[in-house]
């Protein structure tokens, strides 16, 4: 599998990229093209991390908020690879605050980040994937669908990423692309680690997840690839909510109602 991921040296991206490497180690590697706005410490220990699971790696630092980056970064993947076979747009990014005082800059600078990325990798990687018959998972959110106060132009740039991916699946699945989103719950990533380092505030946080704990980025690596694989030959439009039940529990956490006793 020839793959592109952005937002690869930490959290999602990161572990998308070893379950790839895990999953065809057995048939020659991965080809892997590890995307993300600079060099670091994380981005060299993956290269390392996805060589010694037989995967060639491309490491292309691009930023995903530019104009020209996204294109540049498909083109250095199809140049060393020959082409590809998916596209992991993951690349995110969240400045909170009140909607009333945010700046238009914040505003635009989110938009370009999560959701016309997006866009412009699918528009850079189209010849390709068409020749392939691959597919593209976009990282979306919980928060893509149900509002949260606080956020700034988080949620709404999530929602459109969300449209933006049923748009590009009825567009692009004529041409035998398939494409789809993931949308996390809380995950327990590098940017989101600060919190839980308060023990209660993460036990809370777990025990508002029916299944009782917040993910992994693992959780969500299992998802994306099953989404660029065989198995989902047929799911075109899908947004995965993969969320542990969490976005459903809102009934649930109403004060006065009494909890079904367990065991």
């Amino acid at each position: 599998m020839r793959v592109l991921v952005t937002g690869a040296a930490s959290g999602i991206g990161r572990a998308t990229c070893l379950r790839l490497a895990r999953d065809t180690a057995a048939r020659g590697g991965a080809k892997i093209a590890a995307v993300d706005i600079v060099t670091s410490t994380g981005l060299d220990a993956l290269r390392g991390d996805l060589e010694k699971l037989g995967a060639t790696v491309v490491v292309t630092h691009a930023d995903m908020g530019s104009v020209d980056g996204p294109a540049r970064a498909v083109g250095e993947a199809i140049a060393r690879f020959g082409g590809l076979d998916g596209l992991v747009s993951n690349a995110g990014v969240n400045r909170p605050g009140p909607l009333v005082d945010y700046s238009v800059q914040d505003w635009d600078w989110l938009f370009a980040v999560n959701t016309r990325a997006t866009w412009l990798l699918a528009k850079a990687a189209f010849p390709a994937l068409k020749a392939a018959r691959g597919s593209i998972v976009s990282v979306c959110s919980m928060s893509g669908s149900f509002a949260h106060a606080g956020l700034g132009a988080y949620g709404p740039s999530k929602a459109a990423a969300i449209m933006l991916m049923k748009v590009l699946a009825q567009e692009l699945g004529p041409e035998g692309v398939r494409v789809n989103g993931v949308s996390p719950g809380m995950v327990r990533t590098g940017m989101t680690e600060r919190v839980y380092q308060d023990a209660t505030i993460a036990a809370e946080r777990d025990a508002l997840v029916p299944l009782g704990r917040v993910a992994t980025p693992d959780d969500m690596a299992d998802a994306i690839a099953f989404l660029l694989s065989a198995d989902a030959r047929y799911i075109n439009g899908h947004d995965l909510v993969v969320d542990g039940g969490v976005s459903g529990n809102f009934l649930g956490r109403l004060p006065g109602l009494k909890q079904i006793p367990r065991g």
